[in-house]
């Protein structure tokens, strides 16, 4: 209840004073009524339940989270598999460049002019098959010199045999004295050393000679022929050919340090089995590894290696890049998963397990992939790995094996046998 105001107008005052007074005694009945917390009849229900709606709002607001907290997580459909325990060979695929093991370039030993070609570019020749020849007069005449000369002290050799022959027969008699034997022996022998000396320069005339024709020092391909008939070649100078070795053929590619302890095993049994493939799908070449560099390049890590193939009909030519695959080792026992069941993310490298149709999140190591199939760590042979739909999956949802499609051929009499009841309702609810 309002306080009772005394009837203001039996106090003497002007009008002023009196409407100030009774604004003052207003606010003073307002400021009883809140203190006091009792509502007024007229307008403060209406006040007072304002603070108890937003109170509920918020106590339900807060009771939202733990609801959705403890509500379960819905089941999540995927596709599964088992972890398999097999044996999982490691494959080093490396690109490499096919490299010729021997390539010659020919160049004239001697000054001379070409007399004739006997060959045309880009054709196969085989070891000492005739290239080349040159003009031979200058040779041949020095040669037919160094003969006349070896004619001329056999001559004078056999002379000086006889010499000494008769002077040991008049020493005999005493006709001469020992000096004079001596001297004619000293004749013979000298003639003899002459004659040795010829012969040694008609050896070096014939292989003179022999430069003027230029023979294949290996099987192969020659290039583009440099020169022509007439033209001037220089001694060890004007390059005439080129000629490479396309059978057998290597190929050269870098391996990394951490297989070269396989890669020499290797040589020691042989050379393991090297694949090669042409980039542009040529075909598949079988090799074997052959050699192995004594030094690691300290800028790349690596280190330079070597298979060779054979390349009977040509398909593997100098130059070309081909995709090596080699067994380096083989993991045995390994545990194997698809790669597609492996989930990358802040957590490390994980799987989801099934256990009792809910998912556990379990992590692994991968010890090495290849070919779509990895071998890992922390998980047994037979665990049931989730592979499609792992992306919608948390740990402990419920999880639903999603059912295999059936085959093709299987589905359309299943169709078609359950079209027809179908069809027979379907005339059966039409009639009356």
């Amino acid at each position: 209840m309002r306080p009772h105001i005394a009837d203001l107008s039996l106090i003497p005052m002007n009008k002023e004073t009196r409407h100030q007074i009774l604004a003052l005694s207003t606010l003073c009945s307002f400021a009883l009524v809140a203190c006091s917390g009792k509502p007024d009849p007229a307008g403060s229900a209406a006040t007072a339940g304002a603070p108890a709606a937003t109170a509920s709002a918020a106590a339900a607001g807060a009771s939202a989270p733990a609801a959705a907290a403890s509500a379960p997580l819905p089941p999540v459909t995927v596709s599964t598999v088992k972890a398999q325990k097999r044996d999982l060979p490691v494959t080093l695929q490396i690109t490499g460049s096919v490299t010729p093991l021997s390539s010659v370039d020919l160049r004239s030993q001697v000054t001379s002019t070409v007399a004739k070609i006997h060959l045309a570019d880009g054709q196969f020749v085989k070891a000492g098959q005739l290239l080349f020849t040159l003009d031979s007069r200058t040779d041949e005449a020095n040669l037919a010199k160094a003969k006349a000369q070896l004619a001329k002290d056999q001559a004078t050799l056999a002379d000086a045999k006889r010499q000494f022959e008769r002077a040991k027969q008049l020493f005999a008699q005493n006709f001469i004295s020992q000096g004079a034997v001596d001297t004619a022996q000293t004749v013979m022998e000298s003639a003899a050393a002459t004659t040795l000396a010829d012969q040694a320069a008609i050896d070096a005339a014939k292989v003179a000679l022999s430069f003027d024709r230029i023979v294949a020092p290996a099987s192969g391909r020659v290039g583009a022929v440099n020169v022509s008939v007439g033209s001037l070649v220089q001694a060890n100078q004007t390059s005439l050919v080129t000629i490479t070795q396309l059978d057998p053929i290597a190929v050269a590619f870098s391996l990394p340090q951490r297989n070269l302890p396989e890669a020499l095993h290797a040589l020691k049994d042989g050379g393991a089995a090297v694949t090669a493939k042409l980039a542009d799908g040529g075909g598949s070449f079988k090799g074997k590894l052959q050699f192995v560099d004594s030094s690691v390049n300290a800028g790349s890590g690596t280190v330079q290696a070597k298979a060779v193939f054979a390349n009977k009909e040509g398909k593997l030519w100098p130059g070309a890049f081909v995709e090596l695959s080699q067994t380096v080792r083989n993991l045995e026992e390994a545990t194997v998963i698809p790669q597609a069941a492996i989930v990358q993310g802040p957590r490390g490298t994980i799987v989801y397990v099934v256990e009792d149709g809910k998912a556990r999140l379990q992590p692994i190591k991968v010890v090495y992939a290849e070919a779509g199939d990895a071998a890992v760590t922390g998980i047994k042979p037979g665990d049931v790995i989730v592979m499609d739909g792992k992306q919608n999956v948390r740990p402990n949802s419920p999880i639903v094996e999603r059912a295999k499609e059936p085959k093709a051929g299987a589905s359309a009499p299943a169709a078609a046998d359950g079209a027809k009841p179908a069809a027979a309702q379907a005339s059966g609810a039409s009639k009356p």
